[in-house]
């Protein structure tokens, strides 16, 4: 019997089925339907500010981001979107509190879509069908973006709190007045900090509409305790399925949210896999120091744009096998490595030149494969 090492050529089918949608187009971005879930981001620079925002939708747009939120709480914001929405590399969504005349703006400015919170605007019931109309002749998609913290304050009424079933009620709701005037050119999304109450929101939505689905944790928290909040949510939706579109809101700069929402994407295989460090705690059976190799493995392969997976290993537990198994590895120990080659073993290198022939035979791996497998970015599994 044969044994298949290294990377597989194709990526083992995701957790389950993709839940239907109707699709819409955000730009050039598909979202919903059969369309590979996509990751967004939010500028934190003043809006007005165009230089610096689009700076910041630049590095974004760098580190994989697909679609971009920016701001839009005043009327010097409002005037920059114009400069904004053509510059910008990739599709941008108006964010709109409180002022509707900002949302005829943003769709006048050529935005790609635009957010609206119902709760947050006054009298917005009232507005629904100018705003239905101009979005249609503009062909300019809505997101009807419930939050926890700003839901409309007769649904905090009759339900007390902001509970699964007074997010969905507001969002489907809205959705239905526009459903009036003909306009279902819609995503929507229901965002609680609790993870668990945010769960639960999104599967009965999922289970009372056929609108694509922006997922969020609003208010996550700081890098870790958000990224563990997020990869905990996103991950219970998107392996039921459900889920079109998503934002990690981290208290962080807005690179470091599209990082993580890649990274979950990879780990379910609703992406190809990218860069992806697996790296054991360490324990008395290491015989090489794994987190510096670990550290000086990935900085050495940054960057490189290839599907290639490396293992690193520290101990003879479980190193030859994990070695073997991937496109280019090593089996550490008594201060020297055995690299392996697509699960052959090839050469015995000092644990000094560890890191120095990985980085080299990755390099030659990668300028062998034909062009078209080159298309992601390495995955590293250091053990």
């Amino acid at each position: 019997m044969s044994v298949l090492l290294g990377t597989p050529s194709l990526p083992p089918k995701s957790v389950a089925p993709r839940r239907r949608s109707r699709q819409i187009m955000v730009g050039d971005v598909p979202v919903g339907g059969d369309a590979p879930v996509s990751v967004q981001s939010m500028t934190t620079t003043v809006t007005s500010d165009v230089n610096a925002t689009l700076q910041q939708i630049a590095q974004l747009t760098a580190a994989g981001c697909q679609i971009v939120r920016v701001a839009c709480p005043s009327q010097d914001d409002a005037e920059a979107l114009p400069q904004i929405a053509k510059r910008s590399a990739i599709p941008v969504i108006a964010d709109i509190h409180f002022q509707p005349k900002y949302v005829f703006a943003a769709i006048e400015a050529g935005c790609a879509a635009v957010r609206v919170n119902p709760g947050n605007i006054k009298q917005f019931d009232d507005k629904v069908k100018e705003i239905a109309r101009a979005a249609s002749d503009a062909g300019t998609p809505i997101r009807i973006g419930v939050n926890a913290g700003s839901l409309d304050k007769r649904l905090l009424q009759k339900y007390g709190k902001a509970t699964p079933e007074a997010l969905v009620e507001s969002a489907l709701w809205e959705a239905s007045l526009f459903e009036e005037h003909g306009f279902r050119d819609i995503k929507i999304s229901v965002k609680h900090n609790d993870p668990v109450v945010m769960i639960e929101a999104y599967r009965q939505l999922a289970a009372q509409c056929d609108y694509p689905l922006h997922l969020g944790v609003t208010e996550a928290g700081p890098a870790f305790q958000g990224t563990i909040k997020s990869a905990v949510a996103f991950g219970a939706l998107l392996s039921e399925g459900i889920g079109d579109t998503l934002r990690v809101s981290l208290s962080t700069p807005p690179v470091e949210e599209v990082k993580v929402g890649l990274q979950i994407l990879e780990s379910l295989n609703l992406k190809k896999r990218g860069l992806e460090i697996v790296s054991c705690p360490g324990c008395g059976r290491a015989q090489v120091d794994v987190w510096r190799l670990a550290d000086e493995v990935t900085a050495g392969l940054d960057g490189l744009d290839a599907p290639l997976r490396v293992a690193v290993m520290g101990c003879i537990v479980n190193g030859p096998g994990e070695a073997r198994e991937a496109d280019l590895g090593v089996a550490s120990g008594n201060g020297k490595g055995q690299i392996f080659i697509k699960g052959e073993p090839v050469k015995t290198v000092p644990e000094s030149k560890i890191v120095e022939t990985l980085i080299e035979e990755a390099l030659k791996i990668v300028e062998s494969m034909p062009e078209e497998e080159r298309q992601g970015s390495p995955a590293v599994a250091v053990l």
